[in-house]
Formats: C-alpha cells, sequence, structure tokens
C-alpha cells in the first residue's frame, strides 16, 4: 500500500480498541462515539481484507493477524511521535540564522539585534553576510535583509525596513565640490561626476561611503536607515527616495516560524 493510501486515523482507532477491547473505551479516549469508532473498524477491515476483531456478546477478542500486526504499527506510531518531537523541537529552535549586507549589519542591523537580544536573553543570532544576494536553498537561513525594489518571487515573503529614504551626508567644512560614489546611491556606476560634481572616490557600499563622508572625504549619499549611525557631527540633509529598499525576507515556511514573525515585527516598529 502507498504511503499516500495509508489509512491513519483507522489504525489509530484500531490501536486504541485494541488497548481496550471495547470499543466504547476506545470512543471515550478519542472523544468520539462507540458508533464511529466502529464504522472506522468496518472500514479498515474493508481496506485490509482482513478481520482485527472478534465480537464476542460482551467484549471483543484480537484476531491472531490483528495480534501479529499490533506491535509494528505500536512501534510506527512511537516514530511518528518522535518524529513529530524532532519537529517541534527545530520549531522551537532559540537560534536565528540571519543573513544582511555588511554594511546594514554594522550601521544599523546590529545594535537593533542588540537590543532586541537584551529583551530575549534565550536567543541566539547567527548574522551571515549577504552582499552577493541570498540563495534561501543553499543556506540554512531563517530571514535575510536585502536590498532592491519590491521582492516578487513566489513563495518569498517580504516587509520592508523604513521607504527608501535617502540622505546626503557630510562632515563640518567638507568640500561641497567633492563626492563619493557607491552601488546602491542611484548614481551611474564610477562616473567621474554627479550633478557637475567631481567624483573623488568610490566604495563597495553605503557603510564605507558614510565612513568616507565622516572622515572629511566629501558628500555621500546613503539610504537614510544608514545614516541612523551617523555621528552626530554629520551634517545630514534630505535626498529624495530610491526605487530601492532594504527587506526582511523568507520563504513561507520560515515566514510562519513564532521567532521570526517577532523579529520581523520588531524591527520593523523600530524600523
Amino acid at each position: 500500500m502507498k504511503r499516500t493510501h495509508l489509512p491513519l486515523n483507522a489504525l489509530r482507532v484500531f490501536d486504541a480498541a485494541a488497548r481496550h477491547l471495547s470499543f466504547t473505551k476506545a470512543a471515550d479516549e478519542l472523544a468520539v462515539t462507540p458508533a464511529a469508532v466502529g464504522q472506522q473498524i468496518r472500514a479498515l477491515e474493508d481496506v485490509l481484507g482482513t478481520v482485527l476483531f472478534k465480537r464476542m456478546t460482551r467484549n471483543l477478542e484480537l484476531t491472531p493477524e490483528a495480534e501479529r500486526a499490533l506491535p509494528a504499527l505500536r512501534a510506527g506510531f512511537l516514530e511518528f511521535e518522535e518524529s513529530v518531537r524532532i519537529l517541534q523541537d527545530a520549531q522551537g529552535s532559540k537560534v536565528l540564522t540571519i543573513a544582511a549586507p555588511r554594511d546594514f549589519t554594522a550601521k544599523w542591523l546590529g545594535p537593533r539585534l542588540a537590543a532586541y537580544a537584551a529583551d530575549h536573553p534565550e536567543l541566539r543570532f547567527q548574522v551571515e553576510p549577504a552582499d552577493g544576494g541570498v540563495d534561501f536553498t543553499q543556506a540554512n537561513l531563517d530571514v535575510a535583509v536585502t536590498y532592491g525594489p519590491t521582492p516578487d518571487v513566489e513563495g518569498l515573503h517580504g516587509k520592508p525596513l523604513g521607504d527608501g529614504a535617502m540622505v546626503t551626508v557630510a562632515a563640518a567644512g567638507s568640500d561641497p565640490a567633492r563626492r563619493i560614489e557607491h552601488p546602491g546611491s542611484d548614481w551611474p556606476n564610477a562616473p567621474e561626476t554627479v550633478d557637475g560634481v567631481r567624483v573623488v572616490l568610490t566604495v563597495a557600499d553605503a557603510g564605507l561611503a558614510l565612513d568616507a563622508a565622516a572622515a572629511g572625504l566629501g558628500l555621500a549619499r546613503v539610504p537614510a536607515l544608514i545614516a541612523t549611525s551617523a555621528p552626530s557631527a554629520l551634517i545630514t540633509t534630505p535626498a529624495g527616495h530610491s526605487p530601492h529598499a532594504y527587506w526582511l525576507v523568507a520563504p513561507t515556511p520560515q515566514w510562519r516560524q513564532a521567532k521570526v514573525r517577532a523579529l520581523v515585527e520588531a524591527l520593523t516598529k523600530t524600523g
């Protein structure tokens, strides 16, 4: 018999009736009526082509075939119970594995994970770099942070962190004729000038651009979320919105986990 055709509910009823040798007591255990137990047993006997019980005047007796089958059946139920326990242990794991761009982890995510961990001391976090993109099929991830447009992948859930706001940052006294460029700034790749202003430095990410601006190397346009960690001496001015934003994303199974839902709620609430 194929696994998909196994009459698991009827087998559970058979196990209960065999332990009690009574349809009535089995019905009490299973919270159904004795008639329902009898129907399940008769249906199972029809499927198997085997009589399971000898119906005596006042009680039931197992047939020899039923007695031989019960040890294997009960061993199987024990294996099912162990499998469920293992799955529940996984759901109750206190480890959250997160993939995120390095600069985002350093400038925004890290401090917020620290605050979240202070309120949830039972949790442990594992953060992995996601600068080259995220592949949930190749990594044991609970959730990831990506930067881009609205995720449009079947089976992938996402919630934005912020609204794509951009800011220009510069140290006091910085030459406004010097620009710092980075991928994701909405400027062309490695341009010589932007809006007539010379690009003097190109760096790998927004975090490095922020650091370079803080060092007085010029003006940088970065996501507003990244700039929340900027030194107070840094001059920050609004610079419009990007079509890209930071997103918390995960496939459906991970997204449904209680620990992931709680983290997403906490991070988006402070986003």
